[in-house]
């Protein structure tokens, strides 16, 4: 089964809205098994609809639309595929006395213009709308089926799950696990992962995302057999990639870092020079956290340093707020003066421009744990290129790695891991 998206409206092509449902549905189509070929946006004309979709069913079997199924006079996806029919609209009497009974029951009269929401193509089928008035379409076109959904989210995922899916998906033919890596480069994982690419059967997609790469691992097969294999092929990986690997599927580092201080009692605490907040952020984004996360600290000023964190001032005065040994005693600080058992430290440049001599992308980080303390050199985040993103992208880059090392701290893993897979593969070659 060859299927293609095509999302309706003006706010998506101009850039108003994002396309959060092309995203969503590509994900649930691959989760189950069907092919999703293409994904185009269009405006809200009718032309461009029906020409869109008839070159789409000239390639796929089926087409599924988002968008313009509202009453407005801009939604205009039943008009073009009535057009691409060649069948006129016509008022659905069940659907207009459920619109009316609605309307009713929240206490106010339905307009006219709602009731366009009742018209659709002669002959089409109607999908069943359990969140919402506007139901889905599903019409018979030469060259395959369309499916028209609504443009609400949580409208179309309702639709897409209790009525399109169960048509389109038939037996698993294949196995899907998206595993979730940190520190690596997306080409280090694509060398290391080669021997997974030559597997007959195996696709591997690398999506990346600053500083971690999410690897989503496609296997092909029939019946049982297939998840055997997904299991077996991620095996190997973990081999291949070692420690980089932290987790799968949802399993994000945040909620891989509770995790690991719940299972030992422990606590942590956060000191932010560049990231302002934003680790604390990250650790108290799931529920419990409080139990976890002692506090934090975001300390831009030298002086905050200083009184607050208790960064020698001699220190600061020497190499200034960026230096390996500073991140140190920022972490140190804050975890004696807030009690965790944990503290974590960043410092560094940002951006967009040089400070106190320091290239923009010089972070260090800091781990304070019970018996020690790690320091790791960031010595040039790369820098995505002169322009408003920067910052924000060298902010996120330092967020993954410092809660990356935290991670590592725990579980007593080297801070590189780089240099680990290269010193395993010494090991295994000598």
């Amino acid at each position: 089964m060859r299927v293609e998206l095509l999302t309706v409206g003006d706010e998506l092509l101009l850039g108003d809205t994002i396309n959060g449902n092309a995203a969503w549905l590509g994900r649930r189509l691959a989760d189950h098994g069907v092919d999703v070929t293409r994904s185009v946006v269009v405006g809200d004309e009718t032309d461009v609809i029906v020409e869109a979709v008839t070159a789409a069913l000239g390639r796929a079997d089926a087409v599924i639309t988002t968008g313009g199924l509202g009453p407005t006079y801009d939604d205009l996806t039943r008009d073009a595929l009535a057009a691409a029919a060649g069948v006129p609209l016509v008022r659905d009497p069940e659907l207009e006395r459920r619109l009316r009974e609605r309307a009713a029951a929240a206490g106010r009269e339905v307009r006219e213009m709602a009731l366009r929401m009742a018209d659709v193509p002669q002959g089409a089928g109607l999908l069943r709308n359990s969140s919402g008035s506007a139901p889905g379409l599903r019409v018979e076109l030469p060259g395959g089926v369309v499916y028209a959904l609504p443009g609400v989210p949580f409208e179309m995922r309702t639709i897409m799950d209790e009525v399109v899916l169960p048509e389109l998906a038939g037996p698993p033919e294949v196995a899907r696990r998206t595993l979730r890596t940190a520190g690596l480069w997306e080409s280090v994982l694509a060398v290391r992962l080669a021997e997974i690419e030559a597997m007959d059967g195996v696709r591997l997609a690398y999506l990346p995302q600053p500083a971690e790469v999410r690897v989503r691992v496609t296997v092909a097969g029939a019946g049982t057999d297939v998840w055997d294999r997904l299991g077996h092929v991620e095996k190997r990986i973990r081999e291949l990639l070692g420690s980089a690997v932290y987790g799968v599927e949802d399993e994000t580092l945040d909620r891989v870092v509770h995790r690991l201080l719940t299972q030992r009692s422990a606590t942590a605490a956060a000191a932010e020079s560049l990231t302002g907040g934003q680790i604390g952020a990250e650790l108290t984004a799931m529920p419990g956290s409080s139990t976890t996360f002692a506090g934090g600290v975001v300390a831009y000023s030298t002086d905050l340093k200083r009184d607050l964190l208790g960064v020698p001032g001699d220190l600061l005065a020497e190499h200034g707020a960026v230096h390996p040994d500073v991140a140190a005693a920022m972490a140190e600080g804050v975890r004696d003066r807030l009690g965790a058992t944990y503290g974590i430290a960043v410092t560094g440049v940002a951006g967009p421009e040089r400070q106190d001599g320091h290239a923009v992308g010089t972070v260090y980080i800091g781990v304070a744990g019970p018996g020690n303390t790690r320091i790791v050199t960031q010595p040039k985040l790369p820098v995505p290129g002169p322009g408003p993103e920067t910052r924000d992208v060298i902010r996120r880059m330092t967020v993954v790695h410092a809660l990356d090392q935290l991670r590592r701290a725990l579980l007593g893993l080297a801070a590189d891991p780089a240099a680990e897979l290269a010193r395993d593969d010494r090991e295994e070659s000598g």
